[in-house]
């Protein structure tokens, strides 16, 4: 209640929490009745983080009818209260995760997946330092079709590629201040931010940090932000994976490495090539990467993306400085050895992507696995082991992935899977234009 009392003006919260698509599902409260939700927490259906990209209920889910739809139980998340700088009024947000009513964490609660795999780190002594780099874009989607928005400054739109041009940059330059002020009252460790390869395209990077929950939190809610805070400027921030067929795609890379601990970090043994235990996290990411890539690609318009030569990895392999590899090895000194995960797009939900890299690098540290060699050179032309190259591939890979069952629950892989095959279901249905029209503001 500090920060409700330290901002008289709040009159109003909204209490939120990702569902499995990263959807953030909530409620509107009376900032009087913080209080209650503090001490007591709030209801929802189980079946709410359960919902499809439409925000339905999943046909024939044993959550709804089944089960009689029941309550979980809703409680604050250790982040605490926050402002929302895109809503007019003065607005507090309050994340909250599930549990069940007798105090059990729900395991269907995508960060409540994250925190579970947080625990096995901590209990062989060691923790992930995690950062991530957010790729979205800029969209004019006023008219039939969508288009780079015209400069707030000049009133003109640059329609060609601008990679790190300053321009490009200094064009949206009051939407990216308000943005970098909005990180800093929402505690979101924003970094340096970049034009990219695509027009409109930007990408800003988060600070690394040893707490991977709040590195997942700070990626969930910068999306929020984004999305939220374009809309006040008149346009769209998307995180869609592709939106545009003829322009390269949005990535979420992640970097981490790993403590022990006396705070050092395991991957690093002096050398350039970086540790033993730096080859068997490598090696388990490998291994999980085909039933992890619904995860990183999780909708129909994700496979747009990963195709050959896009700048976005479509074969199994790593490689030292490299970024045409899905696992990356980035030149640094070596306490700062560490990997570079570039697979996932920016439609993902950064609970469950955070959650499956750990996760796998986690499986192949304990089982002490060795990698193939590191590839050199373009890897579109190694004859690489391919991603799935489908969503239904990907679906099918991860339902029966021993590595995905061996950091997931059942039941959050069994309810991911009916979701999938529910959206790949209906998502026949829709034309391009509706497609883009879905994903361009929920993802």
């Amino acid at each position: 209640m500090d920060w409700l009392r330290e901002h008289p003006e709040v009159k109003t919260i909204r209490i939120t929490a990702a569902d499995l698509n990263g959807v953030a599902r909530g409620k509107r409260v009376p900032a009087r009745f913080a209080d209650k939700i503090l001490s007591e927490g709030t209801k929802f259906p189980f079946s709410v983080l359960n919902m499809d990209i439409w925000g339905e209920d999943i046909e024939d889910s044993p959550l709804v009818f089944q089960a009689g739809d029941p309550d979980g139980l809703l409680l604050p998340t250790e982040r605490g209260f926050m402002p929302m700088p895109w809503l007019e009024a003065p607005t507090g947000l309050l994340p909250i995760w599930m549990f069940h009513l007798d105090g059990r964490p729900y395991e269907g609660d995508p960060r409540q997946a994250l925190a579970r795999v947080v625990e096995r780190y901590q209990a062989a002594g060691l923790t992930p330092v995690v950062a991530t780099e957010l790729e979205f874009f800029l969209i004019d989607d006023s008219g039939g079709q969508l288009r780079v928005p015209p400069s707030p400054r000049s009133g003109k739109r640059r329609t060609g590629a601008e990679t790190l041009s300053l321009r490009a940059l200094d064009a949206f330059d009051r939407f990216f201040t308000a943005l970098y002020l909005a990180c800093e009252a929402m505690d979101i460790p924003a970094d340096t931010a970049i034009s990219e390869a695509a027009p409109g395209q930007f990408e800003i990077n988060l600070m690394h940090q040893a707490d991977p929950m709040k590195a997942a939190d700070d990626a969930w809610l910068f999306k929020l932000l984004v999305k939220g805070l374009a809309r006040q400027y008149g346009f769209a921030g998307s995180f869609m994976a592709k939106p545009y067929e003829e322009w390269n795609g949005s990535g979420m890379h992640m970097h981490f490495s790993v403590l022990d601990r006396q705070g050092r970090n395991v991957f690093d043994d002096g050398s350039e090539q970086g540790s033993e235990v730096l080859r068997h996290a490598v090696a388990g990411c490998l291994a999980a990467m085909p039933g992890s890539t619904l995860l990183f690609a999780p909708h129909e318009n994700s496979y747009d993306r990963l195709v050959p030569n896009a700048h976005a990895p479509t074969g199994i392999g790593w490689a030292y400085e490299n970024r045409t590899s899905a696992i990356r090895i980035p030149s640094s000194g070596p306490k700062a050895r560490r990997i570079e995960h570039r697979v996932a797009g920016g439609d993902v939900n950064p609970y469950l992507t955070v959650a499956a890299v750990l996760g796998a690098a986690l499986n192949g540290i304990e089982d002490r696995a060795e990698p193939p060699p590191p590839i050199r050179g373009n890897a579109y032309e190694q004859g690489l082991e391919q991603l799935p190259g489908s969503w239904g591939a990907a679906i099918d890979a991860f339902e029966t992935s021993p590595q995905i069952a061996r950091i997931f629950p059942a039941h959050l892989i069994e309810n991911f899977v009916m979701t999938k095959r529910q959206e790949l279901h209906y998502m026949a249905e829709l034309s391009d234009e509706e497609t883009v029209e879905l994903y361009l503001d929920t993802v």
